[in-house]
C-alpha cells in the first residue's frame, strides 16, 4: 500500500510528538503507526521544529539523510525538545501547548557562484532553504525563514549572522547549497496561551 504525501506526514508528526512524550516519560496511549513501514526504514533528513502560541520553542535537524527517516525524525523531536541550546527543556506541562512541525528535505544541491551579488540572485525566496559554509563557520534556515526574512539580502545577512560572523562578512571561501522541503505542521497546541 503506498501513502500519499499528507498520510506520511501525518505518520511523521505522530511518530514526533510519541518520541518527545516518550522521552518525558508521560504515559501515552499506543499509536497506530505502523513503525516498519519500508519507507520509514529508508534513509531521510528532517527539521522538528516546536512552536508554542506561535513563538519557536526548539527547532534541530539533519542535513543529510544518513539514518533511517523513523530514528532521524523520533531523534530530532527528542533534541528540539529537550536539547536546543536556545530553550530551556521542554516539560511535561508544556505537551498540549506546543505544535509539531516535520520538514522532510531534499538532497543539498551547490551553488555555483563568482559573487556574493550573483549568490542572492540565486536564492528563491519561500522555495530555497539555505545552508551556509565559511571554514567552521555553519549555518542554515529551512525555507520557512523566508516568512520573517522575505529579502535575499536580508536572508543571507541573517544567515552570516548565525554563523557567527558579521552581516556583511564575504569571502571566496564561502560555499552555500541550497535543499527544498515537505512540510507537515500540527494545528496549534489545544490549551490557551498566556501571556504576562
Amino acid at each position: 500500500m503506498s501513502l500519499d504525501n499528507n498520510q506520511q506526514g501525518k505518520i511523521l508528526l505522530q511518530i514526533a510528538r510519541a518520541a518527545i512524550t516518550r522521552a518525558l516519560h508521560v504515559p501515552c496511549t499506543a499509536v497506530a503507526v505502523e513503525e516498519n513501514m519500508s519507507w520509514l526504514r529508508k534513509p531521510g533528513a528532517t527539521f522538528v521544529t516546536l512552536t508554542q502560541c506561535s513563538e519557536l520553542r526548539g527547532c534541530i535537524g539533519s542535513l543529510q539523510a544518513c539514518d533511517p527517516l523513523l530514528e532521524d525524525v523520533s531523534n530530532n523531536a527528542i533534541l528540539a525538545a529537550l536539547y536546543d541550546p536556545r530553550f530551556l527543556p521542554l516539560v511535561e506541562d508544556e505537551l498540549d501547548t506546543i505544535a509539531v512541525e516535520v520538514s522532510l528535505l531534499s538532497q543539498l544541491q551547490p551553488l555555483d557562484f563568482t559573487s556574493e551579488t550573483d549568490a542572492l540572485a540565486q536564492l528563491r525566496p519561500n522555495i530555497d532553504g539555505i545552508v551556509f559554509n565559511c571554514g567552521s563557520h555553519r549555518s542554515t534556515f529551512l525555507p520557512q525563514v523566508w516568512e520573517s526574512l522575505p529579502q535575499p539580502q536580508q536572508f543571507l545577512a541573517k544567515l552570516k549572522l548565525k554563523a557567527r560572523l558579521s552581516e556583511d562578512f564575504w569571502s571566496e571561501e564561502i560555499q552555500l547549497s541550497r535543499y527544498t522541503v515537505s512540510k507537515w505542521r500540527e494545528i496549534e497546541g489545544s490549551k490557551e496561551c498566556t501571556h504576562g
